[in-house]
């Protein structure tokens, strides 16, 4: 057997080599048509050896597809991102389409330019997990407008063509701070986005349902974190951001008892600030997370938190464009909502408890 071209390998490579007609190579290669399996064994076996990749341009061509699809995600360094582009992959790879990833994490020109990029590489169809713009709103809807098959997670944003998938944010913050006040707290304090542009993300809006429906006060000083300039999307909001806004909340006269953090990733951040401080969780702040990433379950204390199944809304996602894309690309709008589910671990405790732990080790210090 000669050494492999630097050249593609062609059918008709393939075929002289394994004694057959191009015809037949077609056949073996794209699963097409009877070939006796004796043949077929030796065309696949030649292929292998001559180092044959199929060319995905042309064949796209005839098919009219490229079998890629896109999707942008925002921070790529929060677990919650690698585990929602698993679950579409896990779908894509089913039906033979390769995922690419574009990343749009500081404002709406990363949006734009990502699904414009995506638009240009031909990709069948397009998968958002961004937080809404204007502008990204606006080029989204051109897209869906000229035939781009578009399905989104957890974006604000309405088209009758385009599919959503999400979970209830709305109840999963309302549940996370309905927790911390029945375990006694009052003064509750959010870290991961500013007041105003806080009213745009659902699981805050729970927050402060949750305290208003409770008879507790909104403290506009308990609420930090998130970008204010106009221009910036809402935001990602990461660890660093956590760290910063309970230092900031620490300096505080009066601080707060607990925290409900935007995502868990901003709560370990919160986490690392409040032991830095020298004080201890739950004891002394209680706090909680929300997506309930792997690491939760392995911080020190492990973290209370909200779980969504990201895994799956990514499934769901890849099998609604999926549907777009090999049917009806006129079909009525689909959307699925998935519940979210609060997870109680060791970074919560009873305020009432927490005062009877701090009084005992005053005591014994004392002592």
């Amino acid at each position: 057997m000669k050494k492999p071209s630097k050249k593609p390998v062609t059918l008709a490579d393939i075929a002289a080599q394994a004694a057959v007609t191009p015809m037949t190579v077609s056949r073996v290669i794209n699963g097409n048509g009877y070939v006796h399996a004796e043949t077929r064994e030796r065309v696949l076996r030649v292929a292998r050896e001559m180092n044959y990749r199929r060319n995905g341009l042309a064949r796209g061509l005839k098919r009219q597809r490229t079998e890629t699809v896109g999707m942008v995600i925002g921070d790529i360094a929060n677990p919650f991102a690698a585990e929602l582009s698993r679950g579409v992959r896990e779908v894509l790879e089913e039906h033979g389409y390769t995922l690419f990833i574009c990343i749009s994490e500081h404002n709406p020109k990363e949006d734009v330019q990502a699904f414009n990029s995506l638009a240009d590489h031909r990709a069948d169809g397009i998968i958002v997990a961004t937080r809404a713009s204007k502008t990204g709103n606006e080029r989204l809807e051109e897209l869906i407008e000229s035939g781009v098959p578009v399905s989104l997670i957890g974006r604000d944003f309405r088209h009758a063509h385009a599919d959503l998938v999400t979970a209830d944010h709305l109840k999963g913050g309302y549940e996370a701070t309905r927790h911390l006040i029945q375990l006694g707290h009052k003064r509750i304090g959010f870290i991961g986005v500013s007041l105003t542009q806080g009213l745009r993300l659902r699981r805050f809006q729970g927050y402060l349902e949750a305290l208003n429906e409770h008879g507790l006060t909104v403290d506009e000083k308990l609420i930090v974190g998130g970008r204010e300039n106009a221009e910036q999307m809402p935001g990602y909001s990461t660890e660093e951001m956590g760290c910063d806004g309970m230092l900031k909340l620490l300096e505080l006269k009066e601080r707060p008892t607990a925290i409900f953090a935007r995502n868990d990733f901003t709560a370990m951040g919160a986490l690392n600030a409040i032991k830095r401080s020298g004080l201890r969780i739950p004891e002394d702040i209680a706090i909680v997370g929300y997506d309930d990433i792997p690491l939760a379950a392995h911080t020190s204390p492990t973290l209370t938190t909200v779980r969504q199944p990201t895994r799956e809304q990514g499934r769901t996602a890849a099998e609604f464009l999926l549907g777009r894309i090999e049917g009806d690309r006129e079909q009525p709008r689909c959307e699925r909502t998935f519940q979210c589910e609060l997870v109680v671990r060791e970074s919560t405790i009873p305020l009432t408890e927490a005062s009877v732990t701090q009084t005992r080790k005053r005591q014994k210090k004392t002592a």
